[in-house]
C-alpha cells in the first residue's frame, strides 16, 4: 500500500503526509533547533493497519535520518515504534530513553 505513495513534508502545516487513494495519513511535528518532536499520528480507519503504521513511521524516520536531526517521539504510538525498532533509537537525543 505504501510502495507507490510519496511521503510529503508539509512544513507549512508542520506535518508529514502520506496520501493513499482518497485517504491521507499524517504525523504532526514541531521542529526546534536540531530536534524534531513527533507529536501526533492520525491514520484514517480505511487504511489503518499495523503494517501500514510500521511502513509509514519507517518512511518518516528514514526521511528525518537523511537530514541528520534528532527525534523526540512524544506520541505513545511513535514511542512504541522506536522501542520495537532498535535502529531508530540512535536518532534519539542524548538523555532521552524510551
Amino acid at each position: 500500500m505504501t510502495e507507490t505513495a510519496e511521503l510529503i513534508d508539509n512544513d507549512f502545516l508542520r506535518q508529514f503526509e502520506l496520501k493513499v487513494e482518497d485517504d491521507m495519513a499524517v504525523i504532526e511535528y514541531s521542529l526546534q533547533e536540531r530536534k524534531i518532536f513527533l507529536t501526533k499520528m492520525i491514520i484514517p480507519d480505511a487504511i489503518n493497519s499495523e503494517e501500514f503504521e510500521k511502513d509509514f513511521l519507517a518512511m518518516v524516520f528514514d526521511n528525518i535520518k537523511e537530514r541528520n536531526i534528532s527525534v523526540v517521539p512524544t506520541s505513545p504510538q511513535i514511542a512504541k515504534f522506536v522501542r520495537r525498532n532498535r535502529k531508530y533509537k540512535r536518532m534519539l537525543p542524548v538523555g532521552i530513553r524510551i
